[in-house]
């Protein structure tokens, strides 16, 4: 055996004799297939990189659609936390000179949880 070539049978020679390595003359049969499967896989790839794209799209549709009602909702927040302060301010207001809650007749202590219910008659 010559030092540098390797002996049969070794890896090199087998790798050369595996079967995609081998460099057959291909049949237009084999040629039309290979391109009507690689004209296939285009289209597949195609297809789903649209249907990824449209699913990104709908995504920021709805996270569009969600911020605006989230900003909606934090202006309605605001509104009625003003209209809460407004109400309290005009109720302490109104409790300092409330017939109802000066009148001594009327007047039972008992504690109140609801500022209102002091006002009704009893």
């Amino acid at each position: 055996m010559s030092q540098g070539l390797p002996a049969a049978g070794s890896v090199l020679q087998r790798s050369f004799a595996a079967p995609g390595n081998q460099a057959q003359p291909q049949s237009p049969e084999d040629d039309d297939r290979k391109v009507r499967r690689r004209e296939k896989n285009r289209v597949a790839a195609q297809r789903s990189r649209k249907k990824q794209t449209q699913k990104a799209d709908k995504l920021h549709e709805e996270y569009e659609c969600l911020e605006q009602e989230n900003t909606v909702l934090r202006r309605e927040i605001g509104k009625l936390t003003e209209e809460l302060k407004h109400l309290s301010e005009v109720l302490k207001e109104h409790e300092k000179m409330c017939p109802l809650l000066l009148c001594p007749v009327n007047f039972v202590p008992v504690p109140r949880l609801d500022p209102v219910a002091g006002c009704l008659p009893r």
